[in-house]
């Protein structure tokens, strides 16, 4: 399929295990229940958050202490440390940034950001290269076939960005801090919390001036990010709360081009006044009623997305898009508590539409705009009876457009009395051909091909976890998935003009996922990530989907916890790509190198309030491509001040 764009926003948190949370749509639920367990909400529709040791799907959290400890800035990168997660960044930072799952495409990803879907509605897709961390957030990634809860573009998984509740990270946090390549960047944040009142305000600047992003080149390519953000809940009685959510998001990027003649026809070369500008604003609204002791919550959402891009050379406007989406959804859940067995039965109704308008100041654009909407209904099952854990999902999907589509998803988990927990799942998937698919380019090089069908996915997994007290938690997993009526682009004679096509050969992706995380001492924490993977288009290897990928995080605290220091080791294995180094437009399949990113990250608390820190990327000075032709930077070194009050 194809590589796309937008800006982000995600979904929610958990509650207490008292009190059912509610899940998709409430971004300022707690990440902990009442014991101190992490919990997740993506997997459900419920409301009702789950913990992680219990969930029969496949689900990694990266906590808030994780982003803090990496120094993570750009939240793609963090990405990289999950199993069965491919990044690729055209370039340098701000540049396009693709996030793909067991081997399937990018934009069979399914991105949230504090409950709002936020990719962009004409690329159908996120652009991660648009979205920086947050002062104080987590991460959520599910992964497997998840249509039957949310619809189109879940076939890979779910990836959910949640920005941390006023009650979780009460005060007022600052960072600034800079270093190589012209690097400065920045967060604040204030948040609180009262008995029926809880709000948090953020926002982060990346700007830097980049590095050469040409082989050989020597113009800097440069970009600055703004990210900001506001959530709150009224809990005016114990039955009824009211939630709302903004988001901004601001990239503004230098870019280069490929060469259209001469002996680099089809390399990326210096391409002065070249770049593009992303705005995207999200927002939320919430309500929710908890009746029958806490047993049975009612909730309705409304959310929008809005994004514009446009990109430019040095003489103007080039080529952009408008894009917005805004959804509905109501959802209510009963659960049901017999001793023995606990059930949780949910039915959930969605309403979506999306819509666009091409800007491009160019005759072979389509100028109009068209629409797209979709009724989707869902009913899901949970339930445990001791030490075994089951879940069932049915969605029905009704579009003005598209065929109708129904998915579901069964799953089991078992836990033995030692620890080792069993589980497997099937699920089936769908995605829906994008704008840019179905009407094309503004160039006149891919005419769009307004016959498209969805995109059809099932697989299943098996896995089992192993729990070491209370310390260490150790797993693998085995997972296989068919793709059906793939979208590809083909070059059809005399004239080589790129169109995209159903493919009539099924697409197969499989491979074992392996993850360790331990804390054996209070001084030392480590996480571990490996996937093998073997992924084929019609026979063909899949571009930008390495058969090894690996990672190994490790932080050693001082006994008075004032001090830590992070390793983090990022294996990238051999991958193709396709490079359009022939004059006919046609492309060649290329290989790209093995890479090993080496970070180091230092942080010091001068007082209880007050921290210094710093780090060193690519420590190696690694020499690589994530995409062909692409250059990356090299070893770099940044350095800054944190206060919390």
């Amino acid at each position: 399929m194809k590589t796309v764009l937008t800006s982000l926003l995600a979904l929610a948190a958990a509650s207490a295990a008292a009190t059912p949370a509610f899940a998709q749509s409430d971004p300022t639920l707690p990440t902990l229940d009442s014991e101190g367990n992490a919990i997740v909400v993506t997997a459900s529709r419920s409301g009702g958050a789950t913990q992680v040791r219990d969930l029969p799907a496949s689900v990694t959290l990266i906590d808030t202490d994780a982003l803090q400890q990496r120094q993570t800035r750009v939240l793609s990168d963090v990405l990289r440390d999950v199993p069965g997660v491919a990044v690729n960044r055209a370039g340098a930072i701000g540049g396009m940034t693709q996030v793909r799952i067991r081997g399937s495409e990018s934009n069979h990803v399914l991105v949230l950001i504090d409950g709002i879907e936020a990719s962009d509605p004409y690329n159908g897709e996120f652009d991660f290269g648009t979205l920086i961390a947050d002062e104080a957030a987590r991460v959520e990634v599910l992964r497997g076939q998840q249509s039957a809860l949310y619809g189109s573009d879940a076939i890979g998984g779910v990836i959910q960005y949640i920005t941390l509740t006023g009650r979780e990270a009460p005060g007022l946090s600052l960072r600034a801090e800079g270093g190589s390549f012209g690097t400065a960047s920045g967060a604040a944040r204030i948040a609180g919390a009262s008995d029926t009142v809880d709000y948090a305000l953020s926002s982060s600047l990346y700007r830097t001036d980049g590095t050469p992003t040409a082989r050989g080149g020597t113009r800097d390519i440069g970009s600055t990010s703004i990210g900001a953000s506001a959530k709150a809940s009224w809990t005016p009685s114990p039955i009824f709360k009211l939630t709302g959510v903004g988001r901004y998001s601001y990239t503004d990027a230098q870019t280069n081009n490929s060469a259209l003649d001469g002996p680099l026809f089809g390399y990326i070369v210096d391409s002065p006044g070249v770049h593009f500008r992303n705005d995207a604003f999200y927002g939320l609204a919430r309500a929710e009623l908890t009746l029958a002791d806490g047993r049975w919550t009612t909730a309705l959402t409304g959310q929008f997305a809005d994004t514009t891009r446009k990109s430019y050379t040095a003489a103007g406007l080039d080529f952009g898009d408008k894009g917005q989406r805004y959804k509905g959804s109501f959802e209510s859940s009963y659960r049901l508590d017999t001793g023995k067995l606990v059930s949780r039965i949910t039915g959930a109704a969605d309403f979506e539409r999306e819509q666009f308008r091409n800007t491009t100041p160019s005759e072979f654009a389509f100028q109009g705009r068209r629409s797209t909407e979709n009724w989707g209904f869902v009913g899901q099952y949970e339930g445990t009876i001791d030490a075994l854990t089951v879940g069932a999902s049915l969605r029905r999907d009704d579009n003005n457009r598209f065929a109708d589509t129904t998915t579901y998803r069964l799953q089991a988990g078992y836990r033995l009395p030692f620890g080792l927990r069993a589980r497997g799942a099937y699920g089936t998937g769908v995605k829906n051909p994008g704008y840019f698919e179905l009407f094309g380019y503004s160039d006149g090089r891919y005419i769009g091909n307004p016959n498209l069908k969805p995109e059809k996915s099932k697989g299943w997994e098996a896995g089992v976890d192993q729990e070491i007290g209370t310390r260490a938690t150790i797993g693998a997993t085995y997972f296989d998935s068919k793709l059906e009526n793939e979208i590809y682009t083909t070059y059809p004679a005399p004239d080589f003009v790129a169109t995209p096509d159903n493919r009539d050969t099924l697409s197969r992706q499989h491979g074992v996922e392996v993850f360790a995380s331990a804390r054996p001492i209070d001084q030392l924490r480590f996480d571990l990530a490996y996937t093998w993977l073997h992924a084929r288009e019609d026979g063909a290897i899949e571009v930008r989907r390495p058969k090894h990928v690996a990672s190994v995080n490790t932080t050693v605290f001082s006994r008075d916890k004032r001090f830590s220091t992070t390793l983090t080791v990022r294996y990238n294995g051999r991958q193709a790509d396709v490079a359009y180094t022939d004059p006919s437009y046609v492309p060649v399949r290329v290989s790209l190198q093995e890479y090993v990113l080496v970070n180091l990250a230092a942080d010091y608390k001068l007082t209880d309030r007050l921290s210094v820190f710093g780090r060193i990327e690519n420590l190696a000075n690694e020499d690589y491509e994530e995409v062909f032709s692409f250059a990356t930077p090299g070893r770099a070194a940044y350095g800054g001040i944190r206060a919390n009050f």
